[in-house]
């Protein structure tokens, strides 16, 4: 692991129960991390009376003031001229000032690209962030893109996000050859609307076709078969917070059934470790945390309700970007194509 002093900038305010959620979240992060330097931006009273409240253990860190707030409603125009106050619009200004920083909120999606962008800039030859994610499947994990950055999108926006999850995928899976499909309503070349067709061809006249598999549907995204998904944001959330729903009313279900007899709380007993290993491999907590590629920075969206166990691996997710140097990494790797 690097020796470089990481810091990581947090939002306390955003998104559901904060700041309680976010510190005991931070607190759960730092019993692995321990060399991390955390900074808490939001109200600075409320976040301190509640780390003394609630005995929360944390240490390494500290509280930088900040009074305004981004509600879900604001538009751009507000969130640009009247927030900049916001912890969202400082904790983010500090990442992009300090080397080996990184920013991490549950706060607005909108709020946190435009501010995102408004910061930290572009990559070089990428027009638009997308949120990326892993989410899981039958042999390990694919890499997702977009999960809710772009409502609209253009072909050239997808090949972009190809491009992109190509230098990620290829960066932290150096083994493997990468397999890319775009996530439609059918698998047919004709099938889909036309900005779909258009990034198909368009993979299709680069360097990509070699690894390109073609249209998936949404039922074959668990199946392993596909390493990358590119996907427009407003169907990407959907079949992210789909995931998410159907994912907790199985496990929820699941410990109704066991909780029902003593017969089938002893039927637990005898399969608990395979459902341990089922219920991790389903838990969305352990896959928060998708980062806005195409960034000139680390920016890190958690989901809005996120518990406090989800929100540490959010933590856990940035700190990573950072020591991996992440970004630094697609820059040069799309340089080089």
């Amino acid at each position: 692991m690097s020796k470089r002093q990481v810091t990581i900038a947090i939002d306390a305010m955003g998104g559901e129960n904060s700041p309680l959620k976010v510190l005991k979240g931070t607190e759960i992060f730092q019993k692995n991390e321990k060399n991390t330097k955390i900074l808490f931006f939001g109200d600075e009273k409320l976040i301190s009376h509640s780390i003394k409240q609630n005995n929360i253990s944390i240490f390494n860190y500290e509280i930088i003031n900040a009074e305004d707030t981004i509600l879900d409603e604001d538009n751009v125009n507000t969130i640009l001229r009247s927030k900049k106050n916001s912890s969202i619009y400082k904790g983010l200004e500090f990442a992009k000032k300090n080397v080996n920083s990184g920013f991490v909120s549950s706060g607005s999606t909108a709020a946190i690209m435009v501010l995102s962008r408004l910061h930290m800039g572009m990559i070089d030859g990428i027009d638009r962030p997308a949120i990326c994610s892993l989410v899981p499947n039958k042999k390990n994990y694919s890499l997702m893109l977009d999960l809710g950055a772009n409502v609209t999108v253009s072909g050239a926006n997808l090949f972009q996000f190809a491009l992109m999850g190509y230098c990620y995928y290829s960066i932290i899976n150096t083994k493997n050859k990468p397999k890319i499909g775009i996530l439609n309503i059918g698998t047919e070349n004709n099938k889909g609307l036309e900005f779909l067709q258009e990034a198909a061809d368009l993979i299709l006249s680069s360097f990509l076709k070699e690894y390109y598999i073609g249209f998936i549907e949404p039922n074959k995204i668990t199946s392993g078969e596909c390493d990358i998904i590119i996907s427009d944001g407003y169907t990407g959330n959907i079949m992210l917070k789909s995931a998410e729903g159907i994912s907790n009313f199985i496990i929820s279900n699941l410990k109704e059934i066991f909780n029902k007899s003593f017969k089938n709380k002893i039927s637990y007993k005898l399969i608990e470790k395979d459902l341990s290993i089922l219920k991790n491999q389903v838990n969305p907590d352990i896959y928060n945390g998708a980062t806005l590629i195409g960034l000139n920075g680390i920016s890190v969206k958690s989901h809005g309700n996120a518990n406090p166990i989800a929100f540490s691996y959010a933590l856990k997710q940035c700190n990573n970007f950072i020591i991996n140097d992440l970004n630094k990494q697609i820059i040069k790797f799309i340089k080089n194509i």
